[in-house]
């Protein structure tokens, strides 16, 4: 079954709209990667200055790969420099990756017609 990682990402209540626009600018960056299967950015509601990057992958061997091409650049190991040269100030001021095997699943039943 698929594997999920969710990027745990501290962001500070000024931060919030900066990181939700740049995850908005990278709309389709990881859509097309061989093994990639769901992707959510989960914003609290209350309580906590977490966000969630909740991905679904294939495989950790398709995630691994995504990670070491386009996501590495996606997640400052290269590229995405700003004008001038400069890469932007992170928006979230501490970072985790959980990881998860999917062992159940279940989608809504089909209503019949």
């Amino acid at each position: 079954m698929s594997i999920v990682k969710i990027n745990v990402l501290t962001v500070p209540e000024e931060q919030r709209e900066v990181l939700e626009r740049r995850f908005a600018a990278r709309a389709g960056a990881v859509e097309g990667s061989d093994g990639f299967e769901w992707f959510e950015l989960l914003r609290p509601v209350e309580g906590t200055d977490t966000y969630l990057v909740y991905t679904r992958w294939r495989s950790e061997e398709d995630f691994e790969k995504w990670m070491a091409g386009t996501g590495r650049a996606s997640h400052g190991g290269g590229g995405g420099a700003a004008e001038g040269g400069e890469r932007p100030k992170p928006a979230s001021t501490g970072a985790t990756l959980w990881s998860f095997e999917v062992v159940q699943q279940a989608a809504p039943k089909a209503e019949d017609s």
